[in-house]
């Protein structure tokens, strides 16, 4: 159930207490743990605007997000205080909800390196102690695998790095590697046999083929040799030439558009230049009928003694 930002009394006269300064420094200095607490600035403490939280969070967002530099002066630090009067089982995973917000906004911000954020949480309720973790990790089923996730690297497929022998094995997904890997490539042709091979075992299905088709055509429909690439592969696979032979006839089809197109610009083109040609002739011709200097003519009109001579002719 969603909360406005101040739907109880208790919320109310917390955001009045910790939205002052003074007082937000003194509950940080009490209750920040020291290993924190030392790395950061007090001096530096600011509020931090409601449109720094994200629309999707405020109807959740009760309370109160304070930045300060660290002691070292080379980045930022959050810290969020929510305020709780009955416990929520899932309050840890809102906390990193508010947390990883405010990382985004501090980089919407230009900043180029994240922030730290600290959710902090302000109990006051009947049930004592506090009954959940505000680890969030222990929200998981299998809260060790999680911290596995969580506390390393993510999983990389940097299929670049990957050799064609490894991807030829990869079954349904190695024509979609294979392609990917290469698509920047200026000449496809060194992929003939390896897409060849791929597409002869059958392992994807019609709207794959026709997505990576039409995907080839729309990168590489444009490059000379892109033509041949298709009806080298169709040569290879039978059962695929008609529709590999339909990318070539709109490869021919495009190209047609493309030299009717190109055609219409050149002559518009040269008109634009016929006509500047006889404009200046003609100013030529009369400047040097009011007696203007010949020189001085064919400097300011830019035309050539020759031309001047071969109109009048």
């Amino acid at each position: 159930m969603k909360k406005s930002p101040t739907s109880t009394p208790h919320d109310a006269v917390f955001k009045t207490f910790l939205r002052h300064p003074d007082t937000a420094r003194d509950f940080l200095n009490i209750h920040l743990p020291h290993s924190l607490r030392i790395r950061c600035d007090m001096t530096t403490l600011k509020l931090a605007p409601d449109s720094f939280i994200e629309k999707n969070l405020r109807a959740f967002y009760s309370d109160v997000l304070w930045s300060l530099k660290t002691c070292e002066g080379d980045g930022y630090i959050y810290v969020v205080i929510e305020h709780q009067s009955t416990p929520d089982a899932h309050m840890a995973f809102r906390l990193m909800r508010y947390a990883t917000a405010a990382m985004q906004r501090h980089l919407d911000a230009g900043h180029k390196t994240l922030p730290l954020v600290i959710p902090m949480l302000f109990y006051h309720g009947a049930k004592s102690p506090y009954p959940f973790s505000l680890c969030w990790l222990d929200e998981f089923d299998d809260p060790a695998l999680a911290r596995q996730l969580y506390a390393t690297a993510f999983p990389l497929v940097d299929i670049t790095v990957v050799p064609d022998n490894e991807i030829m094995q990869h079954r349904r997904i190695a024509m979609l590697e294979l392609v990917q890997k290469h698509i920047r490539q200026r000449d496809l042709m060194g992929l003939v046999e390896r897409l060849a091979v791929l597409l002869i075992t059958g392992n994807a299905n019609d709207s794959q083929l026709k997505a990576l088709f039409n995907y080839l055509l729309i990168q590489h429909g444009s490059t000379p040799r892109f033509g041949k690439f298709i009806r080298e592969v169709a040569r290879r696979v039978p059962q695929h030439k008609e529709r590999l032979m339909t990318i070539v006839d709109r490869i021919r089809e495009s190209g047609r558009r493309k030299g009717k197109r190109e055609g219409v610009q050149q002559g518009i083109q040269q008109g634009i230049h016929q006509g500047k040609q006889e404009e200046a002739l003609r100013i030529a011709h009369t400047m040097l009928e009011q007696g203007i200097d010949r020189q001085m003519v064919l400097m300011i009109t830019g035309l050539s003694d020759e031309e001047i001579k071969a109109k009048r002719h």
